[in-house]
């Protein structure tokens, strides 16, 4: 009788994530100069508001795939990208003037609120501590990279992944800024967002890099992407779903930012490309309308419903996960890895946050 490999459990890879990140914070608590402010404790409190961890969970995953074994780089190279996504995080909060993020008011706005002036230099202030909290986010991930001590082998392997994880990321985020507010629909430059700000930054390059620091050849790496770009785009047009369809009980966003911001998604160009005139033109009043109220969103709503546009996204979800789950079938990769990317596709696609 052939028996199981011990499957992977992944709230302990999450758990072991935390433990770095905790001591990390620890450190830096306990090394700061008392005259100095402080602002590790406002960046550790946004790192622990309800992350998912999806990033370090795809590394830790992605070094199992290319049976690693146990060492530190791994988990910290796997909470340099939790740092790095807090970098990514504060900075879009502040380009998207977003008020709330996973149930909390957003750094910027924390920050202004604390502020005694006039309420344009609270607002100033609170933009500038965002901005500066993100690159001190920024430039922690670096060093807590080299805290684990990789080996020059190691860090001559993840270093060109990371820097192109790095630009990817910027582009993406680039493309999405410059189309928000758009009236154009476009969904092949929705699409495009989605693959470098979501599929490659949240998924590709995640799993590429645990798999690069225990020493996978460019096969394997080709091999995780097959699986990895599909189902990312998948992840993000869920999270197109829920921003504009969630409950922000569960999401911890409320549900009209989407709309208040104009976001260019899929789900959007898709409404605008099939709507009617009349729908496409009320829909456009709404789209971008930074005081849309909660009636106004739901006519909006009902007319991307209307649109089918719904039932299209849902219908690119089970399409790319499709994808992804037979590219996994036959990636010649560990059993409990194998598993886990298995585990980790079913969440991504049938979240409710």
């Amino acid at each position: 009788m052939t028996l199981s490999p011990p499957a992977l459990d992944l709230r302990q890879l999450r758990e072991s994530v935390e433990e770095v990140l905790d001591g990390f914070f620890a450190r830096k608590a306990a090394d700061r100069a008392p005259h100095l402010p402080d602002l590790a404790t406002p960046l550790q409190r946004f790192v622990a508001a309800r992350g998912k961890r999806i990033r370090p969970i795809f590394t830790l995953v992605g070094w199992h795939a290319a049976d690693g074994g146990s060492v530190p780089a791994v988990r910290h190279l796997a909470a340099a990208l939790e740092l790095f996504h807090a970098f990514a995080l504060i900075h879009d909060d502040v380009m998207d003037r977003s008020d709330t993020r996973r149930g909390h008011p957003t750094l910027h706005r924390a920050f202004a609120h604390r502020y005694r002036g006039a309420p344009a230099a609270a607002e100033q202030f609170g933009t500038g501590a965002a901005i500066l909290i993100g690159d001190l986010a920024l430039v922690w991930s670096d060093e807590l990279l080299h805290i684990g001590n990789p080996t020059p082998q190691q860090l001559a392997a993840v270093r060109p992944l990371l820097d192109e994880m790095r630009t990817e990321l910027v582009l993406g985020q680039y493309l999405d800024l410059a189309h928000s507010g758009c009236q154009q629909p476009d969904v092949q430059a929705a699409l495009t967002v989605i693959r470098y700000k979501t599929a490659k930054y949240t998924v590709e390059r995640p799993l590429q890099l645990g798999a690069a620091l225990a020493g996978a050849d460019q096969n394997l790496l080709t091999v995780l992407t097959s699986y990895a770009l599909p189902l990312g785009e998948a992840f993000q047009l869920r999270d197109d779903l829920l921003g504009v369809f969630g409950d922000p009980a569960a999401t911890g966003k409320p549900s009209l930012d989407d709309l208040r911001e104009g976001k260019a998604t899929v789900l959007i160009a898709l409404a605008l490309t099939r709507a009617d005139r009349a729908q496409a033109d009320q829909l456009r009043l709404f789209l971008g309308c930074p005081t849309l109220t909660e009636d106004q969103a739901h006519v909006a709503r009902r007319i991307i419903t209307a649109t089918g546009a719904v039932e299209i996204v849902e219908t690119m979800i089970s399409e790319r996960y499709e994808q992804a789950m037979t590219a996994l079938a036959t990636a010649p990769i560990d059993p409990a890895a194998k598993d886990a990317l298995r585990r980790l596709a079913d969440t991504a696609v049938r979240r409710r946050a």
